[in-house]
């Protein structure tokens, strides 16, 4: 059934070309787009110039000697009336287009008996020919991973998903600004390195031929930028992918957008502050309401009160897993958890009056994590011991564990400023601000596994 759909498609095109040169023009009018029309149609109809607007076919209803149509361009919709009285080889074109073609018509505006704002079209030609159907709106992209799989017919069918896409693209335009006007100065740093560093996590290995070295994918940038601190840079970021070798659900997804940040001479309680400023600052500035009062709980607090045990009686390997699955989920409300063990925060200061526990903090909102940061270890003998710690724990089998970073190190040797840090994850922020049920809604091509051929 497809087959012969693609095939008739394929025909059109070639009676088509028997009397125009190209359906694939490279040039084309366009004199407006098609809000600009409606916003202005008033002024646009009395001076009944000929316009030339371009678009997709996206209905076509055919009465005989007259046919219906909308076009569709970014900005939205816009009506063509085609009468065979009026439009020159209106037979060819009712021949041959289809919807899904890309057009460029001319015509004068008017309004239709029922006041419909219209475009009398004199005047079209195919500027892209689509050989292959479309899908019902109704019928063939409601199964989710088929979504995902041919996600510009998403963009296209279910306009939500268009405006998550858009909304994520000016939250990041306006996120950048806040830190712009703070004096933040935004860097790059490596994406391929040596070692990966930063975070707990696992990494994706590859090997880089040029230098005949085995490489990984970043799992943060955060050593690099520290290196930034110690080279004289005070306040800095940078937005870009991060890669972990890990699962798919509804909060995580193995390539992501992280903004990552630093600040000399401030630590980790006068980060939070800055942090609440900035996402309510957002928030505000994408429309989006969020609640003004942000509590603050500690972290062994929170073991105590959902798993009810001490901290003192986990292992190591079970602390955060412990926390993920029985504590966070209970936080609501915008709140900073604060004071993590240091066994789990191997990149935090430890607090003055309890070395076991870290100037560290995490905003929980609805149950996820959005932000991590922390009072930075400039220590570098303290942090060679808990690199240390870690490598013997990668070396034992645990592929999440940091690793034992000798230049990093040694750039700490020649002193890095006081400072505090944090991550903030845009993939699971703009989820939550466009209330999307998962991180993939807001990805423009989750990857999926690959379809079986039947």
């Amino acid at each position: 059934m497809l087959n012969n759909l693609i095939k008739d498609r394929r025909r059109k095109l070639e009676y088509y070309r028997r009397f125009v040169p190209s359906a694939y023009p490279s040039k084309v009018k366009r004199d407006f787009s098609l809000d600009s029309v409606l916003q202005n149609f008033s002024k646009l109809e009395k001076s009944k110039k000929i316009l030339s607007l371009v678009g997709r076919l996206l209905a076509w209803r055919d009465q005989g000697g007259i046919i219906f149509a909308d076009l569709q361009d970014g900005s939205g919709h816009f009506q063509l009336v085609f009468d065979q009285k009026i439009t020159q080889k209106f037979d060819l074109l009712k021949e041959v287009f289809d919807v899904g073609d890309f057009l460029e018509v001319k015509g004068k505006l008017f309004k239709t008996k029922r006041g419909e704002p219209s475009l009398q079209v004199q005047k079209a030609r195919l500027i892209t020919k689509s050989l292959r159907p479309w899908p019902s709106r109704w019928f063939g992209l409601e199964d989710v991973e088929e979504r995902y799989r041919k996600r510009y017919l998403d963009f296209l069918f279910h306009p939500q998903v268009k405006e998550n896409i858009i909304f994520r693209s000016r939250a990041i335009h306006e996120l950048r600004s806040l830190l712009v006007a703070e004096g933040f100065f935004e860097v790059e740093t490596p994406i391929l390195q040596p070692l990966p560093g930063g975070a707990i996590a696992r990494p994706f290995k590859t090997h880089l031929n040029a230098l005949n070295q085995d490489v990984y994918l970043r799992i943060a940038p955060e050593l690099y930028l520290k290196r930034l601190l110690v080279g004289g840079f005070e306040k800095i970021f940078e937005i870009g992918k991060v890669f972990r070798n890990e699962g798919i659900d509804r909060e995580h997804y193995p390539e992501f957008t992280m903004l990552e940040l630093y600040w000399a001479y401030q630590d980790y309680r006068g980060l939070m502050k800055a942090v609440r400023k900035w996402i309510l600052a957002l928030a505000g500035n994408l429309g989006v309401k969020l609640p003004k009062k942000w509590s603050v709980v500690e972290y062994t607090d929170l073991i105590k009160k959902y798993a009810n045990c001490s901290i003192e009686q986990l292992k190591i390997d079970e602390i955060d897993e412990v926390f993920k699955k029985l504590a966070r989920p209970n936080i609501i409300e915008p709140t900073f958890v604060i004071h993590h063990p240091k066994a789990i925060s191997p990149l935090a200061k430890s607090c003055s009056d309890n070395p076991d526990l870290t100037e560290r903090f995490q905003l929980i909102i609805a149950g996820t994590e959005l932000v991590n940061g922390f009072s930075e270890l400039n220590d570098p003998d303290e942090q060679r011991k808990r690199m240390e710690e870690q490598e013997k724990q990668y070396r034992a089998g645990n592929k999440e564990a940091s690793r034992l970073d000798k230049e990093f190190l040694e750039a700490l040797e020649y002193g890095m400023p006081p400072a505090a840090g944090l991550g903030l994850g845009i993939d699971r922020l703009i989820t939550f601000f466009t209330k999307s049920h998962s991180i993939r809604e807001v990805i423009t091509f989750p990857m999926l596994k690959p379809k079986r051929e039947t």
